[in-house]
């Protein structure tokens, strides 16, 4: 039973690696795909063959991760080039968004570095992901990339998992008013995704692909 307040329609992001997760998602119930490599870094730029793949064996939209490094999420300026060429590649191979995310060393939003992404992007929308995190103040943040032209942000809520953070959540889908969504990750499971959807009035969660089966079930059930 959904709770009083619960939006009609929950959109499932899977996070994906590979052609068979892909399909795996898409048959549990997902609505669109995060493709990236190296999950265990916290996800890298695919190679363009992979979204060709990806894109040729599902009918959901799939949104690419663009990253060079995992280990934080500071770019340097020959990353961000390296970024640029990255994002360009993955669509013309048929992304249907991009994922981007990059911070200064304090963990401010580099503005330069990512409207120059968002720019790349040209038509496709623009997730800014968990680099949003690490910002030292999260309403400054949004209201940074609402400016810069981002679609989405992927948050926990500045906590490991989201139901966690989800009163600064609830604050932040206020904040962002219909300017962009706030889509909300961080360890998403089926036994507590309907709470955190009452809880923060999201219209969007992200989870690993294995994880989906549960969420669908939950919100649809």
């Amino acid at each position: 039973m959904k709770e009083s307040g619960f939006p009609s329609r929950v959109l499932v992001e899977a996070c994906v690696t590979s052609v068979d997760e892909a399909v795996a998602a898409e048959r549990a119930g997902a609505d669109r795909l995060e493709l990236c490599v190296d999950l265990h870094v916290g996800g890298l730029t695919p190679p363009a063959d992979l979204v060709r793949e990806v894109k040729a064996s599902v009918t959901i939209p799939v949104f690419v991760m663009v990253c060079v490094r995992g280990d934080d999420y500071v770019s340097t300026p020959d990353e961000v080039a390296a970024m640029e060429r990255d994002v360009t590649a993955v669509r013309e191979a048929g992304a249907d968004g991009i994922v981007i995310g990059a911070v200064h060393p304090d963990g401010s939003v580099q503005r330069e570095a990512t409207a120059r992404l968002i720019t790349a992007a040209g038509p496709l929308p623009v997730t800014f992901h968990k680099a949003f995190d690490v910002t030292p103040d999260a309403r400054e943040a949004l209201e940074t990339l609402v400016e810069l032209g981002a679609s989405r942000i992927l948050t926990s809520g500045h906590t490991e998992r989201a139901i966690d953070g989800a009163d600064r959540l609830a604050t932040l889908v206020s904040q962002a008013a219909g300017r962009l969504t706030v889509l909300l990750a961080g360890k998403v499971r089926g036994d507590h995704v309907a709470e955190l959807v009452a809880r923060t009035g999201a219209s969007e969660v992200h989870a690993r692909a294995e994880g989906v089966p549960g969420i669908v079930r939950a919100l649809r059930g």
